[in-house]
């Protein structure tokens, strides 16, 4: 009996030597390059878990306090990835090399990941048209379009908008037509010459209009009594989910599973966690001003598939649901449509996003990509 709980001891003890999560980092050195004084960077780092046990971060040592840390606070699950973002301060000129120390379970030793660059002037910064792109005058965005994507109702996710005063003149940055959803704070409040800030947005879900996508313009007022036009306008893109966390494993086994084919190639099947984005080819047909893409959504699972809502990013597309309702084992067409002429005008990238009441993938997104027609 005492040789049987040995032999079993021993084996659990194999087991548990075999059974190890490994952290597999897409880079562990970032190189920043230039980077504006007092414009805070965010570097990330991709992880994978390697191993096949559970991966738990349980804390990540910033070299200095100039370094804000954010990790994943929930194990990783083998194959699946996570990401660390640090976000460095800038507020001293000059070269810097910054490490961060990764305490995790799969190792006794952390693991060291690092960043360098060179804080310099802002009117040094040759790379400035690369890093704000948007010009309004002398005023310049590093966008023009924000996406709060996969919001659950009652989160307050925030984005950053930066800004780069190159003017004679400081700067009071101001917003307008801003929703009842979204608020706003300066940092600073004025913009000195020369030099950049930011604006802090903060989404409340709970005021979206509905799940899926809710989408509004707001404007960046360039002097007082400022007025709105496409020069200034910027884009906010919010999407929704529904949420499903009540539901019981008989009830998800039993649930609606979408699957959308392009004839015969699989363009998304909700088989995973993971939330693909899928790609939708249109081929060019010449001049011709509009083209269009049918493709099949069907089905699989065991009961109806209601679909909440269908909608596109921008003004260049247009999109045909022939039933919202899909009985189990039963297709319905989804016809995509584009202009061709308005796509180029358009701010936010072309996208068909699909919210539908199946849990493994209550949010589908697909991009539309014009292609070369085929030789004949």
């Amino acid at each position: 009996m005492k040789r049987k709980y040995l032999f079993l001891s021993a084996l659990a003890l194999s087991a548990a030597a075999w059974a190890q999560p490994k952290i597999k980092v897409d880079a562990e050195s970032r190189k920043l390059g230039e980077m504006m004084f007092q414009m805070p960077k965010t570097v990330e780092y991709k992880l994978q878990n390697a191993g096949n046990a559970p991966l738990v971060i349980n804390e990540v040592h910033p070299s200095c306090g100039c370094i804000n840390v954010s990790f994943p606070s929930t194990p990783i699950a083998p194959g699946e990835n996570a990401t660390i973002t640090a976000v460095y301060d800038a507020m001293m000129l000059g070269t810097f090399y910054r490490e961060l120390a990764v305490y995790s379970n799969a190792a006794e030793q952390p693991l060291y990941l690092s960043f360098t660059g060179k804080v310099v002037e802002s009117n040094s910064i040759s790379s400035i048209e690369e890093e704000y792109p948007i010009s309004i005058g002398d005023i310049r965005l590093n966008t023009n379009a924000i996406e709060f994507d996969d919001v659950q109702k009652g989160d307050r996710p925030m984005a950053e908008l930066r800004v780069a005063n190159l003017g004679d003149k400081d700067f009071t940055p101001r917003l307008m037509h801003l929703p009842p959803y979204l608020k706003a704070e300066y940092y600073p409040a004025t913009i000195r010459k020369g030099r950049v800030g930011k604006v802090r947005l903060t989404l409340d879900s709970k005021e979206l209009m509905m799940d899926g996508l809710n989408q509004t313009s707001i404007y960046m007022a360039r002097y007082l009594g400022d007025r709105v036009s496409p020069k200034n306008e910027i884009v906010i893109s919010a999407v929704r989910l529904p949420d499903f966390h009540g539901l019981t494993a008989s009830e998800l086994a039993k649930a609606p599973n979408m699957v959308l084919m392009d004839g015969d190639e699989l363009v998304h099947k909700a088989d995973s966690a993971m939330r693909p984005v899928s790609i939708i080819e249109i081929p060019r047909q010449g001049r011709k001003r509009k083209l269009s893409k049918t493709i099949q959504v069907t089905n699989i699972g065991e009961t109806p598939l209601n679909i909440r809502t269908v909608q596109v990013f921008n003004r260049a597309l247009g999109v045909r649901l022939s039933n919202r309702s899909i009985p189990a084992r039963g297709t319905a067409t989804l016809k995509v449509t584009v202009d061709t002429r308005e796509l180029p005008l358009a701010k936010a990238a072309p996208r068909v996003l699909i919210i539908s009441d199946d849990p493994r993938h209550a949010k589908v997104m697909m991009n539309v990509k014009l292609v070369e027609a085929p030789k004949k």
